[in-house]
């Protein structure tokens, strides 16, 4: 039965001014085709593919073994609740934990499952050279040694686990709401971190595939080796910004820039980005908070999490707000850089931009430490039950992306597509990652691809109930970005080396359906589609 209308399922927005309220409506002969837009949609420019919206989430710190390592086969609670219901027919199985990983694991604590009351855990060492020791030249069998925290998780009911505390992974019954979505929707197990290290190498590379090029006339700070970011500084054009800052060289281009160049709309959009100060205040003052699901209040704002505030050519230095909602996606003062808010604004208003990226506030990031897969469910579930809702939705594609791994296990090693030789390298041996003479554009400090990471698509255009094998990195989605409007590329990037995500798609066949979750457990609450999807 087509659908005819729609009420988003499931709550309001528990995110710092997402407030979304009341039923969306879709027109009365329901979704219609990626060609039949009309001319009343000024984001609707020239696309290789049906997709004339993505949507980019990116989370933060997860390896994939850490989240799907025994999908689609998840164990009840230690309470003895079950929140995943059970895999579908024909489920395809990912490449995670055998049980010959799991009970003869070659790393000194065999993997263990972390119980959905156990969601909030420390954060792992996920630096650029503990994760290559951690490979152990790719015998993957020295993680508690190297990316473990000193002393373990301090949490009382983790502590039991030691250094052996990275070893841990999750299931259906606490991630649900991801294995849910991979139920109905696709999901990547061979997708990796581009390089090696934590979140602004991560941040980098998907948007430009390039941690080099740091502006040695502005780098305030470590974090940068063979003038490459292998650390977590933050951006010099931040005024929420720390004190170590690095700024990446104008000559370097990122995918904003690209975009530019053929005036399409685009904007990244992230929790606590307004400012806390008057307007007009400079510099400006981030502190806005929000409270997890446990009640701990947590400061929204990670200016290192901004990947566009490294460049002068994307950077809205003093968080300027955009001049209009009609505005956003489009070039003034906010220069495409944009509080959450704004992303619902101009969503509501129907001016969905072609390209977005979204970034949770810290409290619902994912980010050990300072977030929950609980409290990321709850963010990811109202953000995507919503976007169902947009009239674009027939049109649109949702990209679930990571950062990195943060450290946790993952068994399998990537290919070294970029060998670099530096004092921080230490995959295949002190100061190696393989030999270093193939750095791509002869740049090193970018040893990659790096320790393996989740990827999903939720679309109609994407596959159902299905696992893609195809190797991609976080570039793979800067690639996706230049080829399906037609950018052109950045010299010197991974974006040249990069897998295509096309394989999770299929281009020739929509399917009519809308999947709606329940934020809080994870759960299908309803599924609205046309009798031939055989849901």
């Amino acid at each position: 039965m087509i659908r005819t209308s729609l009420r988003w399922l499931g709550a309001a927005f528990m995110a710092s001014n997402l407030a979304l309220a009341g039923p969306g409506t879709l027109a009365a002969d329901g979704p219609r085709a990626h060609h039949d837009r009309g001319p009343g949609d000024p984001n609707d420019f020239p696309t290789q593919t049906p997709i004339k919206h993505l949507v980019v989430i990116f989370q933060e710190n997860v390896s994939l073994d850490h989240y799907f390592g025994t999908y689609p086969n998840a164990k009840p609670n230690l309470d003895g609740s079950v929140y995943f219901l059970g895999a579908k027919p024909d489920t395809p199985t990912v490449n995670g934990l055998t049980p010959g990983l799991l009970t003869h694991n070659p790393n000194s604590t065999q993997p263990f499952r972390l119980d959905r009351s156990q969601n909030l855990t420390c954060d792992m060492n996920h630096d650029y050279t503990p994760e290559q020791l951690a490979f152990d030249g790719g015998l993957m069998d020295k993680f508690p040694e190297n990316t473990s925290p000193a002393g373990g998780c301090p949490q009382a009911n983790l502590v039991q686990y030691g250094t052996g505390i990275t070893m841990g992974y999750y299931d259906g019954n606490t991630v649900t709401a991801l294995w849910n979505y991979a139920q109905f929707f696709a999901l990547n197990d061979n997708s990796f971190g581009t390089t090696f290290g934590p979140s602004t190498p991560g941040a980098l590379n998907l948007i430009s595939g390039q941690t080099w090029g740091v502006d040695k006339s502005i780098n305030t700070g470590g974090d940068v080796v063979a003038d490459s970011v292998i650390g977590d500084p933050d951006p010099f054009y931040d005024d929420c910004s720390g004190s170590e800052q690095v700024s990446m060289l104008g000559s370097n281009k990122n995918v904003g820039d690209l975009l530019n160049a053929k005036g399409i709309t685009w904007g990244w959009f992230q929790g606590g980005f307004k400012p806390t100060s008057a307007p007009g205040v400079i510099p400006a003052v981030c502190a806005a908070t929000q409270a997890r699901l446990d009640g701990v209040v947590v400061k929204s704002y990670s200016p290192h999490h901004e990947p566009f505030q490294y460049y002068a050519s994307t950077s809205n230095p003093h968080h300027l707000p955009p001049t209009s909602v009609a505005m956003i996606g489009q070039t003034d003062q906010a220069n495409h850089q944009y509080d959450l808010s704004d992303f619902w604004n101009a969503a509501l208003a129907g001016n969905l931009p072609a390209v977005s990226f979204l970034k949770a506030p810290r409290a619902q990031d994912g980010h050990p430490n300072n977030s929950t897969p609980l409290d990321e469910q709850q963010f990811l579930v109202t953000t995507i039950n919503a976007l169902e809702s947009l009239q674009e939705w027939n049109e649109t594609a949702v990209v679930i992306e990571w950062d990195d791994s943060d450290g946790w296990y993952d068994h399998q090693l990537g290919q070294i597509v970029n060998q670099s030789a530096t004092p921080a390298d230490a995959l295949t041996g002190p100061g190696m990652c393989g030999t270093g003479a193939n750095a791509l554009g002869g740049f090193q400090a970018r040893c990659g691809w790096g320790p393996r990471i989740p990827l999903q698509i939720v679309s109609g255009w994407a596959k159902k109930n299905f696992v893609d094998h195809a190797f991609t990195d976080q570039s793979s989605i800067l690639r996706f970005i230049e080829d399906n409007w037609d950018l052109g590329q950045i010299n010197d990037s991974f974006d040249a080396l990069a897998g295509p995500l096309t394989n999770m798609f299929d281009f020739k066949h929509f399917r009519d359906i809308l999947v709606f979750l329940d934020p809080i457990t994870g759960q299908v609450v309803s599924i609205q589609a046309n009798e031939d999807d055989g849901n």
